[in-house]
């Protein structure tokens, strides 16, 4: 038997003796501080993920562009008209220079790439031109919105620049052009084929290291320049896009036109070390064409915009049969209406 005093000192024993903490404090705060640290670390990383996308967005939508350096009579002596006109939808007056040729209806418009104006040095721009005016050609050579010099626009991958090259085609009409060529290069030939789209006005195109703005062709030139993952940059760029310049990659119609099969003859020009524009991409654009003059020059080797430079006889060779023969469709073309309305009197 326990004596009651044995009991009493137990229960004070066990009175006495401090109990277990469920929880340490120390411990509970040190816990918060890490998780708050690896919050923060997390926040600022996915910060900075989406802070570099915002950056190449805005590069991507504002090139930087060099100033003009020089003009057609000083680089060719080839006598020229400054020109200001709007673009289809009015959105903007579009700059550039009209050159004409002796008594010709005919007219080469140059659709010039992204992060260029319309001297295009590199291509060399002045000299396709005085090639062209040598053959007769009235030349309009302008700068898109994202190259003007006066009131700068951002670039929006053809969507607004189809509407600028528009304009320049209904200039050409004006000044009486019956024979309307585009001569493009790189985004210059995307848009062109978007502009292709909306106009009826066009008898033929040529196009150089044809670039089409749609997700394969932007991750791609991302990706050669930074290690990024395809998903989720593809998808917050697509979300930053309409936020700084307005447009959406599901505004600019790539997918229409890697389907059309287009009504006038196109010649593309293409290279196979092209890092910018896949050469692929013009096989099957060239694919999809059933106009018996339309043709593909995939060149080995060839760098992006710079196959004239490269290959320039054979370059102009090409060029002038695939005017030759255009000429002589639209002559056809002319007779026929002609004998057509004599027969109807």
């Amino acid at each position: 038997m326990i004596s009651t005093s044995q009991r009493n000192a137990q229960l004070q024993t066990a009175v006495q003796e401090p109990s277990t903490p469920l929880f340490n404090p120390r411990l509970l705060r040190f816990k918060h501080v890490v998780i708050a640290l690896l919050l923060s670390v997390v926040f600022f990383l996915l910060f900075c993920f989406i802070a570099l996308h915002a950056y190449i967005a805005w590069v991507l939508t504002n090139p930087t562009v060099a100033p003009l350096y020089s003009n057609p009579m000083q680089a060719k002596s080839m006598p020229y008209e400054e020109v200001s006109f709007p673009a289809k939808d009015g959105s903007r007056m579009v700059q550039g220079w009209y050159i004409p040729a002796d008594q010709s209806r005919k007219t080469i418009i140059f659709s010039h790439g992204y992060g260029a104006n319309r001297e295009e040095s590199w291509i060399p721009m002045y000299d396709l031109a005085h090639y062209a005016h040598s053959l007769n050609f009235n030349v309009v050579m302008f700068d898109y919105g994202f190259a003007s010099q006066n009131s700068k626009a951002v670039a929006t991958g053809g969507k607004a620049e189809s509407q600028q090259l528009l304009g320049a085609i209904q200039l050409a009409k004006q000044r009486g052009s019956s024979e309307i060529i585009v001569w493009g290069f790189s985004m210059g030939a995307g848009t062109a084929l978007q502009a292709g789209l909306q106009t009826k006005d066009v008898d033929a195109m040529i196009l150089d290291s044809t670039f089409l703005l749609e997700p394969d062709t932007l991750y791609h030139n991302i990706h050669n320049q930074i290690n990024l993952p395809r998903h989720p940059s593809l998808e917050i760029l697509e979300l930053l896009f309409p936020v700084l310049n307005g447009t959406s990659l599901h505004q600019i119609p790539y997918q229409e036109v890697k389907k059309e099969n287009y009504p006038f003859p196109i010649m593309f020009v293409h290279g196979t070390q092209d890092e910018k524009a896949p050469y692929p991409i013009a096989e099957k654009l060239a694919a999809n064409q059933t106009n018996p003059l339309s043709s593909v020059w995939i060149v080995k080797n060839g760098i992006h915009e710079l196959i004239f430079r490269e290959h320039p006889r054979e370059y102009l060779r090409r060029v002038s049969t695939f005017l030759s023969s255009v000429q002589e469709l639209e002559d056809k073309k002319t007779i026929a209406d002609a004998h057509k309305q004599t027969t109807t009197k």
